[in-house]
């Protein structure tokens, strides 16, 4: 007995419907197509009544295969019974299905098989999909709703390959509830991020607050077709009440319980190998060498339509800034344009940073006055989350202010793989690091927190990320689309959580690393470096938590006893370190409708 997809009928004239969906999903899964007919005999009659019923339908059946033309032909399964549902799931059985397609031709509210809907997805011998006749064009713009668990899997595979078949798109929306604190919501989406690991690239992705069947509802009249996973709970419906109107809805459930998805998933580090690792390297590698053809990267963001924009986070930086800005306006603004716009985010310098910017033409804004009603944190994390929110472009460069050697080449390198690459979303820079001591600069010796703490954490327990050279490096680029969907944490330990949420939500082969050649710049105090390096360990530790579902840390383990050394005294200072985290921009109100708004704007001057 092979493995199959079957296609339930209630009635012999919709085959060629069904094999609508039965053809791509079969193909998806990889299983024989087979289309299967219960014929009802009512209980008074013997079932040898329903042979001239059952030849009837072979005939349907095999003519509309005939008519598909598909090789090899859909096989055709055709059963006599009293209880139509009862010989369905003796079908799946006996076929070996690994998923039954039910096609219904009236609503959720009316029976099928002789049973109410809500029977049927409760009683089903394997994972199933639920859908109505497809009107032409419905496979066209498909919404999935993703909120997590084997429903919201399988809810997520159904769409993709159905998409295929019709070179459609698909959307994924996940809705939080807006009844839980920040921290309590990421514990709660761990199932989400698990799901979205096995989501194409192609894949877009929104997320909302709110009633998932409610926003669901809402945003269903701007797509073809809906894809929602059947309510897990046993004491709701099966499909929620705000969706019985959405019409084409496909409804899926899975045949595994939640409880055995979450003990399959939910403590499951993200699945790597050793080769994976590698073989991801050596993809993923680029020198900034590759793209200093200007003009083809230029011409790569015409054809793709994008707006890139350069945002330049600073504190205290007045000896570097004004040449940071001078070499990337210079030569990627006015000489060729690949930068649409250069904006400072000031931390609250109190030396001339802000003033020197304002002199040399370019957007100055002091983060703690970026969307003031959210309150705001002390960081550099803090900075970029919400530079998002002011910076206009498809891609968002970040580059430092303390560079010395400032290059094209730190912008060029980072959006060249974005613009050249369909996989990849994000791009990390990294470098040799000369280190100075006193009057003399070492070749070598930067980046010690690097090699000291970030990257033996992240080979431990993020192994997927061990080929990352310089996790930490402030020079990095992202598309939009996925930069608005991860939290940020507020402070040193941003860079990290951004690699490690990336990783989840879109997988290794999204994220690459070019190399920029050399970086000079102030190097810190070993204090300093101490404090970061508390940030990061906060960062991954969080992470851990969220990945096993359990505290690591206590409150007292927020602060940090600092050695001081003064003329014969020797103490300790206590420091508070503790990493806040920002929610996804995405989720932000102000900035949805600040990016409708620039959209509609874009419409409006094209």
């Amino acid at each position: 007995m092979g493995r199959c997809v079957l296609a339930a009928l209630a009635r012999p004239e919709d085959a060629r419907a069904a094999l609508t969906l039965l053809l791509p999903l079969s193909r998806a899964w990889g299983a024989e197509p087979v289309l299967c007919q219960p014929v009802a005999v009512p209980q008074q009659e013997p079932l040898s009544t329903a042979a001239t019923a059952a030849q009837r339908c072979r005939e349907l059946l095999e003519a509309a295969v005939r008519e598909a033309g598909v090789e090899p032909p859909v096989r055709t399964v055709v059963r006599a019974g009293h209880e139509p549902w009862r010989e369905v799931a003796a079908a799946c059985a006996e076929e070996g299905a690994d998923l039954l397609v039910l096609l219904r031709t009236g609503g959720l509210d009316e029976p099928l098989f002789g049973y109410p809907v809500d029977t049927l997805l409760r009683s089903t011998p394997c994972d199933t999909v639920l859908a109505p006749i497809l009107p032409a064009g419905a496979l066209s713009r498909i919404l999935v709703g993703v909120r997590g668990g084997p429903n919201a899997e399988l809810a997520l595979r159904v769409a993709q390959a159905l998409a295929h078949a019709a070179g459609g798109e698909v959307t994924a929306l996940h809705v939080f509830r807006e009844d839980i604190s920040e921290r309590d919501r990421w514990r709660e989406e761990r199932p989400y991020l698990v799901v979205m690991q096995r989501a194409e690239r192609s894949v877009r992705k929104r997320i909302a607050a709110g009633s998932a069947a409610q926003v669901i509802a809402r945003e269903a009249p701007a797509y073809t077709a809906v894809v929602v996973g059947a309510t897990a709970d046993p004491g709701r419906p099966a499909v929620q009440p705000a969706l019985q109107a959405v019409e084409p809805l496909v409804v899926v459930r899975s045949g595994q319980s939640v409880q055995a998805w979450l003990a399959e998933h939910a403590t499951a580090p993200a699945r790597w190998s050793r080769p994976e690792v590698e073989k991801w390297f050596a993809e993923n590698t680029f020198h900034a060498r590759e793209f200093q053809d200007l003009d083809r990267l230029v011409e790569l963001k015409r054809r793709r339509g994008w707006t890139i924009s350069l945002g330049l986070p600073a504190l205290n930086e007045e000896d570097t800034v004004g040449a940071v800005i001078r070499v990337l306006r210079d030569r990627l603004m006015r000489e060729v344009p690949l930068l649409d716009e250069i904006v400072l985010i000031d931390s609250d310098s109190t030396d001339r940073t802000r003033d020197i910017a304002h002199a040399e033409g370019i957007p100055v804004y002091r983060h703690r006055e970026i969307l003031p009603h959210l309150g705001s944190y002390r960081g550099k994390g803090e900075a970029l989350w919400k530079s998002l929110y002011v910076l206009r472009g498809d891609v968002v460069v970040w580059v430092d202010t303390d560079i010395r050697n400032m290059h094209p080449k730190f912008v060029y390198g980072l959006v060249g793989p974005l613009l050249r690459e369909d996989r990849i979303l994000f791009v990390k820079g990294y470098y040799r690091r000369p280190v100075q001591i006193g009057d003399r600069l070492y070749e070598t010796g930067g980046g010690r927190v690097t090699e000291l703490v970030a990257r033996p954490l992240l080979n431990l327990f993020f192994p997927q990320l061990s080929g990352l050279i310089q996790p930490l490096a402030g020079e990095y680029a992202g598309r939009r689309e996925a930069l608005e969907q991860i939290p940020f944490f507020t402070g040193y330990g941003v860079e990290t959580g951004m690699l490690i949420d990336l990783l989840n939500r879109f997988g290794l082969e999204a994220i690459g690393q070019v190399d920029l050649e050399q970086r000079v710049h102030r190097n810190q105090s070993l204090q300093s470096l101490s404090l970061m390096a508390f940030q990061i360990v906060q960062v991954i530790a969080r992470r851990l938590e969220d990945r096993l579902g359990t505290p690591l840390l206590d409150a007292a383990a927020r602060t940090m006893k600092l050695v001081r050394y003064e003329e014969g005294r020797l103490s300790l200072e206590e420091r508070e370190v503790v990493e806040a985290e920002r929610p996804p921009m995405a989720t932000v109100p102000e900035y949805r409708g600040r990016r409708q708004a620039l959209a509609a704007g874009s419409r409006a001057d094209g």
